[in-house]
């Protein structure tokens, strides 16, 4: 069997392995949550017959491992469950949420990635002279800083602070001044609804996405850059260079494309992230997406939602890494010419 095939199958299974303990992990971590979500339902005033009964209709009295297992078979069976506050069925709910989590992430992809490809390309164009420091600097403060931080900033200045300084711009006149507010006025809060066109959601959610493009374009970008200085230093570009070819075309046709797989390996990752990791981005934004639905119902102590939103978490951050992972064992010339 093809040495390809044998890696691609083993990351699967240990895909599959590891999702499985990842299960385990979010049931338990969820069954020790403080709080009790029969107290959550019924309230203060609740007596202890009206609450123990509650426990023993919600299956809160069995014993962990049989809800595991009750939860898990479900799971398999394309069962999430039953929202123990408000009785919904969980699949529904997720699947509203779960597509303005993908369209927020969508775009902010859309931009952040062939943006930090560019910017990691022409930081290697021109390696420790000031465009290079520059884009350096800027990522590395962007990365430093708290998506949270940067959101309530973006918030204050284009929000808050922006429409206040084109209306005292007098000397662009009221025609341009109206356009302007038109056109560029912020919202602090992104909410999105199906009754909305696709360019007033754009609008909507252009502060998220310029928060997450800003939060995960610096580890792209220097993994780009930092793939193609290490495939610079190979002897087939010395004799690319020799042969008299410029900069440029050397770090398009040879470089970049031999770099493939590190750089397809963090971007994967920061997908992973725009899915997973937008759950302080939608609270301070409001958006109505999973990281929002999560933290309502967290608070409510409502296990089975945190289950199913934890556990479809931990498939897509696990899923994108196995395709970075096959990505990159399908790219290395090694493996596909074994001998």
């Amino acid at each position: 069997m093809h040495p390809i095939v044998i890696l691609v199958a083993q990351r699967l299974a240990l895909g599959l392995l590891l999702l499985l303990a990842c299960s385990v992990l979010i049931f338990a971590g969820t069954t020790m949550l403080p709080g009790d979500v029969a107290q959550q339902i019924l309230g203060q005033g609740a007596t202890p017959e009206n609450l123990a009964n509650l426990r023993e209709e919600l299956g809160l009295n069995d014993p962990a491992i049989t809800r595991y297992f009750e939860w898990l078979g479900g799971i398999l069976q394309g069962d999430l469950g039953t929202a123990l506050t408000n009785g919904q069925d969980i699949a529904d709910s997720i699947g509203r949420r779960l597509q303005n989590t993908l369209f927020l992430a969508f775009w902010a992809a859309v931009i952040s990635v062939p943006l930090a490809i560019f910017l990691g390309l022409l930081a290697v164009r021109y390696k420790d002279r000031w465009p290079d420091k520059l884009i350096s600097g800027v990522t590395l403060t962007t990365i430093s800083i708290p998506e949270f931080m940067i959101g309530y900033i973006l918030m204050f200045v284009l929000a808050i602070q922006l429409p206040f300084w084109i209306q005292s711009w007098d000397f662009l006149g009221d025609g341009i001044q109206g356009w302007l507010l038109t056109n560029f006025r912020f919202s602090s809060v992104a909410l999105i609804n199906d009754s909305m066109t696709v360019l007033e959601k754009l609008k909507s959610i252009t502060l998220p996405v310029i928060v997450l493009t800003l939060v995960v374009l610096a580890h792209m970008m220097r993994m780009t850059r930092a793939a193609i200085l290490n495939v610079m230093q190979s002897a087939y570009i010395e004799t690319a260079e020799l042969k008299g070819l410029r900069m440029l075309k050397i770090i398009r046709t040879h470089a970049f494309p031999n770099a493939v797989a590190p750089i397809v390996n963090v971007v994967m990752i920061n997908m992973a992230y725009l899915v997973v990791g937008v759950v302080v981005v939608e609270v301070v934004f409001a958006y109505p997406g999973m990281g929002q639905y999560l933290v309502d119902h967290v608070s409510k102590r409502d296990v089975p939602v945190v289950q199913a939103v934890g556990l479809i978490f931990a498939t897509v951050y696990i899923g994108l890494n196995l395709v970075a992972d096959i990505v990159s064992i399908v790219t290395n010339p090694r493996l596909r010419h074994p001998k």
